[in-house]
């Protein structure tokens, strides 16, 4: 039996945890969403990405005061406003009243206020408008599997766990975790590395720092990627690629939120979040000797998934949209797309992804002029390489892939059907049939049909 749908929307912004878990089990009890916030700048990214009935907001946050936020989001987005303090004063008071408060709470709060509170955010979440297109981090999406993932990030950006995102290649692995980073609340860096873009013989000393004099060429000491990222978050892309020495290391350091440099002999403590990332599969990484498991099972502490765009061809038109708008801001222009464009762009294969489409739209804002066109995307042809290889696409019918490797079959024997014949095992009557059928369906002309070379040879 499904579950039944969230009763109403509530973030709760506090750096107290215990105060957020009290609040989120009770608004639970009601059927309640809860989204828990720690600090003013994650908070405003989730009232910018969502629609809450509710926000509760404390007052003392560790980067400034909960009534900068009231000023700061949009109001008609949202239901009520609670604030909530454990150190009330007459002058936050006053600037409350000031603002569209509907609530001034101290701590502890009473279960009554409290039942009042998420009563209302029940009664708005009956009457609400549909919810608006969801953007988050960058990502744009309504389908399901989209919708969870927004859900996973918030979810799991304010702890401090290991993340393991999981995606084909363009699908926007790193816009996860710069959402995750954005959300977290962390005052540092978000620094990403590739690492199968580093050299393995430098990799180590580019994670984790060097010492003057370690190796040849380190005239000078060297602060690595860790350090760099201290109090926020590292972004390890393509980890399946990083070699295994650095990866018994790196389970280390994790372990012991502490490096040594290469060549040092000080540890030094770090305190960053890691967000690794891989288009392969895991757990086959892991199979076939690419990834250790010790360290696959460290980072997966809490594994996400990015679904490819073939399984979310619903949000096509938004993305599409999303990044039309983005070049017309960019620009100062006012572009739109013609008439049945995007169901062209939502019928096509995207086998790169969001990056694909991306360049796409990139594409065709470029060469155009007035409303912008998607010509019909031709079908799918075979590609032949050097040495007589050919390479079939993704999407190719059986008939498609037959006729294609019949054509360039003759091709590679200057059009001999005897000889094309014998490396295809058929006979050359077959071959003379098929180019006939190719014929009248004006896939080839006369010149290319020619005639039987061998009328002794048995036909089909």
């Amino acid at each position: 039996m499904p579950a039944a749908a969230p009763a109403g929307n509530v973030l709760v912004v506090d750096d107290n945890v215990d105060f957020q878990s009290l609040v989120s089990e009770f608004a639970k009890l009601s059927r309640c969403r809860v989204t828990c916030a720690g600090t003013l700048r994650a908070a405003r990214q989730l009232a910018a990405d969502d629609e809450f009935d509710l926000l509760m907001v404390d007052l003392d946050l560790p980067d400034g005061n909960g009534l900068d936020l009231i000023e700061d989001i949009d109001l008609t987005a949202h239901g009520q406003i609670a604030i909530v303090t454990g150190n009330p004063s007459i002058e936050s008071a006053a600037r409350a009243v000031r603002a569209p408060v509907v609530e001034y709470l101290t701590k502890p709060i009473g279960a009554d206020a409290l039942t009042k509170l998420i009563e209302r955010a029940q009664r708005r979440a009956e009457t609400r408008r549909p919810a608006p297109v969801r953007v988050v981090g960058g990502m744009v999406g309504e389908t399901g599997s989209m919708r969870e993932l927004f859900d996973k990030i918030r979810r799991v950006a304010p702890l401090d766990v290991c993340v393991l995102v999981h995606g084909e290649s363009g699908t926007g692995k790193e816009l996860v975790a710069r959402s995750l980073h954005d959300l977290s609340g962390r005052r540092g860096r978000f620094v990403a590395v590739n690492c199968g873009a580093i050299a393995a013989d430098l990799l180590s000393s580019q994670l984790f720092g060097h010492e003057r004099g370690s190796f040849t060429g380190a005239l000078q000491s060297h602060a690595g990627y860790f350090e760099q990222a201290e109090g926020g978050t590292l972004f390890l892309d393509e980890i399946t690629e990083m070699p295994l020495a650095a990866q018994v290391y790196l389970l280390r350091v994790l372990e012991s939120r502490s490096l040594t440099r290469v060549g040092g002999s000080r540890e030094v403590p770090v305190d960053v979040r890691i967000v690794a990332a891989t288009n392969r599969d895991p757990q086959r990484a892991v199979a076939d000797g690419g990834l250790r498991p010790d360290l696959y099972y460290r980072l997966l502490e809490f594994p996400v998934s990015v679904p490819p765009l073939r399984e979310r061809r619903e949000d096509v038109p938004l993305l599409a949209q999303h990044f039309l708008d983005r070049l017309n801001e960019r620009y100062g222009t006012s572009r739109t797309f013609a008439p049945g464009a995007l169901r062209e762009l939502a019928e096509r294969a995207w086998p790169g992804n969001v990056r694909e489409l991306r360049h796409s739209v990139q594409r065709h804002y470029i060469l155009g002029d007035g409303p912008i066109e998607v010509p019909a995307e031709p079908p799918p042809g075979a590609v032949e390489d050097e040495n007589g290889v050919v390479r079939f696409r993704v999407g190719m019918t059986f008939d498609d892939i037959e006729r294609e490797m019949l054509l360039k079959t003759l091709a590679h024997y200057n059009q001999n059907k005897r000889h094309a014949a014998r490396a295809l095992g058929i006979t050359t009557k077959t071959i003379y049939n098929r180019l006939l059928r190719y014929r009248s369906l004006g896939l080839i002309d006369d010149t290319q049909v020619g005639t039987p070379d061998e009328e002794s040879e048995s036909s089909e």
